[in-house]
């Protein structure tokens, strides 16, 4: 290839988008006698179809391949762009490298492009370079000109920076590590995360999880660019954001474990059955055939083709991945839920990742084929995961591999490979990955064994809510057994049972048949109401956060809806619903609720839920902050739209609507004020406004509070934090945060009867509580006999919770409730 001239250098331009970028750049090769100008719309033509930017801030714009009659001699021309263009979405090139080339003379070109790109301080000195012989010098392949030396790369200069511990009990893993990337996606600046003397780009999920952040991590986070505070504040709240719900899943977990290993297997074998030992992964038994399930293997051997179609090649497969995962996305939150669907969200950002992309497209340039290139790539990134000290995060390679291979497949034209299962059978594996999970016949596969994995992976999450008894880590030994024999699966002591006998295999399945008779037993009489043996009914409703939530809730037995949390509207996007948005789901849920009750809850932003978009100051103690009423109270734009949305709903059936985090009776003073001119706004009816009880402050006077209201929700998540002082999201800590604490009953006993002494003068007087308690079959007795009208929870400890009630009766509740009162410890009340 020629040697780069000085004619076909710009340094310190100026472009305003891409667009211009490309023009400039292709005028200096027509300039210089390179191409036609008919090459510069080429090369826009080229950014229709395929994505030129390689990554750290560089980009080669080039045409296609029919136009290359267009190019008179191959040529390079460099745009130097110190400020940056927005090259795509969250990419930003400061390094135009314009090409137009005949054949693939340019190969050497990219070999040094993609040599320098690994590592950016020379990236960096090329942006910064004032001299265009520093350019020739490291991207020309003549032997460079006598020349002053090149410029040493200065430090990579912040224009905004932070500084944070992990605190997530987990590390960095793949679930937070996506809501790092939407939050950086967000802003055109550059965000750095460095680990000591490492860093990753903030946009690039890979680059995130190949830093290995553990617990106790010490991070810097680093912005540069337009708005680099605003978009370090933003990326920054998410981050600490995250941790309450890192600490209370990691928490939770370890109270589940706890909980595993007090609990005595309800099944093991008399005879001499061989046993191999894992992890529990999804706890239940199961007994089927032993069937081996072998993961697809590519072998792939290099078959070189034309540059520009293999590359295209690797474009339309990673499109056509990307679609695949997305369709999957929408499937599994259809059928299972969002938080299982947002495991194959973080697939498509790993697919995302430039550099994976970069270091195939690199090796494509160098003349291998697309598969081979692809493959190479995704091992070599697969690998740097995996030796990353850290369970978790280095689990995150098994999704890697699952979303890569199946560009591989695309590549080479093969299709899924699909067991055929006629009878129950517990597949082993080596692994699965979680499409391999989510695709396996439901019909027949009775549980899962691996021999790697962890009880964290994605495939353990899906297995848990697909209801598979499942182990992991169980080691080599398990491919070594041979296919066809019987086995138990406990997916809670962590066992799989070999060969076992004929005796075993009736007597686990009577226990099998008791735990589904039981469960079987609690769905039959789910929809009965919760009544005492003395005749009283409390009612049992569900807390939600959309209408096909509601729509299971209510098949679950749910009598009613006591919480629809509306934040959830608002999180995991780039904008607030509008009232529009809002008013369409609002209405949906009055209809699946067909005339029952529907208690809607305001907007609850702020503490533990964190929305970058909104712009919210930072704040120190979130959960003492500007949240709930507080925050809707200034921000009126927010308020109103809600509100005419609701009363809009309202026209189509009941609802009531609740204010969280009230305080102070000025504050239910405006907030009626607001309602009633947002109702008058749109026409609505009038309906029910309430309270959330879940500051110590209301439930002392509560008599005062119920005067100005027509219900109270208690929410005793956060009544009991800020009753105890203590961080119910605390990995430490949260144990302590127990609302049973007597403290927090006789809180809630105020609540009840300051309802009842307002309800005797002026009307009213319902409560209802909302929050974890009221799905504790022991805290929904307590409640029953401190007097509540409705207990909301999760759909899934209804059935429980309502057998538990009609098992009783409600004069032995209450005597229950007394004695829980006088308690001087949530143990004491615990051991009652």
């Amino acid at each position: 290839m020629k040697t780069i001239t000085r004619s076909c250098i710009r340094l310190d331009a100026r472009a305003a988008n891409k667009k211009e970028a490309i023009q400039l750049a292709g005028q200096l090769l027509a300039d210089a006698g390179y191409i036609e100008s008919g090459y510069i719309d080429s090369m826009r033509k080229r950014e229709q179809v395929a994505n030129t930017f390689l990554g750290s801030g560089v980009a080669i714009p080039h045409g296609m391949i029919e136009d290359r009659h267009l190019i008179h001699h191959t040529g390079i021309a460099i745009l130097q762009l110190p400020e940056g263009v927005e090259w795509n979405e969250g990419q930003k090139a400061y390094l135009v490298v314009a090409i137009a080339a005949q054949s693939d003379e340019h190969i050497g070109l990219l070999r040094r492009l993609t040599r320098l790109m690994q590592q950016p301080d020379a990236i960096d000195a090329l942006v910064h370079a004032h001299n265009p012989l520093v350019l020739i010098a490291a991207l020309g392949d003549a032997p460079a000109p006598s020349a002053p030396e090149p410029e040493a790369a200065p430090p990579w200069p912040a224009d905004a920076e932070a500084t944070w511990s992990m605190d997530y009990p987990n590390g960095l893993h793949a679930r937070p590590a996506t809501r790092w990337v939407e939050t950086a996606k967000r802003y055109s600046c550059e965000l750095r995360i460095y680990k000591d003397a490492e860093f990753a780009d903030a946009k690039t999920l890979t680059d995130l999880l190949a830093l290995g952040v553990t617990c106790g991590t010490s991070l810097r986070l680093a912005a540069r660019g337009p708005d680099a505070q605003r978009a370090l504040n933003a990326l920054h709240d998410t981050v600490r954001g995250l941790s309450a719900v890192e600490q209370a899943d990691a928490e939770r977990a370890r109270r589940n474990a706890l909980a595993a290993r007090k609990t005595a297997p309800e099944w093991t074998p008399s005879g001499a059955a061989r046993t191999l030992y894992g992890l529990g992964a999804s706890p239940g038994l199961a007994v089927g055939k032993l069937v081996r399930h072998v993961s697809q293997h590519f072998d792939i051997t290099d078959q070189p083709g034309d540059v520009v179609a293999e590359g295209e090649a690797l474009e339309q497969a990673l499109l056509a991945v990307r679609a695949e995962r997305e369709e999957l996305e929408g499937r599994t939150r259809q059928r299972l839920s969002a938080a299982e669907a947002a495991i194959f969200a973080a697939q498509r950002e790993l697919l995302a990742d430039p550099v994976l992309t970069r270091d195939a497209l690199a090796a494509i340039m160098q003349g291998h084929g697309a598969a081979w290139s692809w493959q190479r790539a995704l091992r070599a990134r697969i690998d740097k995961l995996q030796q990353i000290d850290d369970p978790l995060l280095a689990a995150r390679a098994v999704d890697l591999r699952d979303v890569g291979e199946r560009v591989l497949a695309q590549l080479l034209g093969i299709e899924r490979q699909q067991i055929a299962l006629t009878e129950p059978s517990i597949l082993a594996a080596d692994d699965l990955t979680p499409s391999d999970t989510l695709h396996l016949d439901t019909r027949h596969v009775v549980g899962l064994a691996t021999s790697a994995g962890g009880p964290t992976s994605h495939t353990a999450i899906l297995a848990r809510t697909l209801g598979l008894p499942a182990i992991v880590a169980a080691g080599p030994a398990l491919l070594a057994v041979p296919e066809g024999g019987i086995a138990v699966v406990d997916g809670g002591s962590g066992c799989l049972y070999l060969d076992v006998s004929e005796a075993d295999q009736r007597s686990v399945a009577e226990v099998i048949s008791r735990q589904t008779a039981a469960r079987e037993s609690l769905r039959a009489t789910r929809h009965l109401p919760a009544t005492t043996t003395d005749g009283h009914t409390i009612e049992i409703a569900a807390n939600v956060a959309n209408p096909k939530q509601a729509a299971a809730a209510l098949d679950a037995g749910a009598e009613g809806i006591g919480l629809m949390r509306t934040e959830f509207l608002f999180l995991e996007r780039h904008n607030a619903p509008d009232e529009e948005e809002q008013y369409q789901v609002y209405r949906e849920m009055v209809e699946v609720m067909v005339g029952r009750r529907l208690i809607i809850r305001a907007l609850d932003i702020g503490g533990d839920k964190q929305v970058p978009y909104l712009d919210l100051p930072h704040e120190d103690n979130p959960f003492l902050g500007v949240r709930g009423a507080r925050l809707l109270l200034q921000r009126q734009d927010l308020l109103y739209a809600q509100l005419r949305a609701l009363y809009r709903a309202a026209q189509h059936g009941p609802l009531w609507i609740m204010f969280p985090m009230v305080t102070h009776v000025s504050e239910i003073e405006a907030l009626r004020g607001h309602c009633e001119l947002a109702r008058e706004q749109v026409k609505g009816p009038e309906v029910k406004l309430g309270i959330m009880v879940e500051v110590p402050a209301v439930a002392v006077m509560a008599d005062r509070f119920a005067a100005m209201v027509d219900f109270f929700s208690i929410g005793t998540n956060d009544l009991t934090q800020y009753t105890l002082a203590v961080d119910r999201q605390h990995p430490e800590l949260a144990a302590q945060a127990d609302s049973l604490h007597p403290a927090v009953l006789n809180l809630i006993d105020a609540t009840v009867r300051g309802a009842q002494a307002a309800a005797r003068s002026v009307g009213g007087g319902w409560v209802g509580v909302c929050g974890g308690l009221a799905g504790d079959p022991l805290g929904a007795r307590i409640l029953t006999g401190l007097g509540v009208d409705e207990l909301s929870m999760s759909a899934q400890d209804i059935a429980p919770v309502k057998a538990a009630l009609r098992g009783e009766s409600r004069t032995a509740m209450q005597e229950l409730a007394r004695r829980a009162l006088r308690a001087r410890t949530a143990e004491e009340v615990r051991a009652l």
